[in-house]
């Protein structure tokens, strides 16, 4: 009977570390604005279209950190288009989107010499 106790336990280990090992390969949820909602954004034209147009990838918090002024935020959704597959927004959509983003979340003000250069910013 030992044998028998002693290959069921390792059977049971073995199973065990596999399931483990299952759950860590299991690829990860995707994204979900759970804790975001437009309303939580600054009011004004383009608020609705921005804040679909950001949280379809990502968090809007990661935009919101970013502060840019508007040609940079025109370089960085042309980036993700190439780089991410964003859909390539162009025309008065565009413009819209671009005038909130830099009406709402401008360049930030550096917070020591030298300033601090966003290392997701397009080169």
């Amino acid at each position: 009977m030992t044998h028998v106790v002693r290959w069921l336990a390792g059977l049971a280990v073995g199973v065990s570390i596999m399931a483990v090992q299952a759950r860590a390969q299991a690829p990860a949820p995707a994204f979900t604005p759970k804790d975001e909602r437009v309303e939580d954004l600054p009011e004004g034209p383009g608020r609705e279209e921005t804040f679909g147009l950001c949280t379809a990838c990502h968090g809007y918090r990661l935009v919101s950190n970013q502060g840019m002024a508007r040609d940079k935020w025109d370089e960085t959704m042309t980036w993700m288009t190439e780089r991410h597959g964003m859909p390539d927004i162009q025309g008065a959509d565009r413009d819209l989107i671009l005038d909130y983003l830099a009406t709402h979340h401008p360049p930030k003000a550096p917070a020591r010499a030298g300033g601090f250069r966003n290392p997701f910013a397009p080169q």
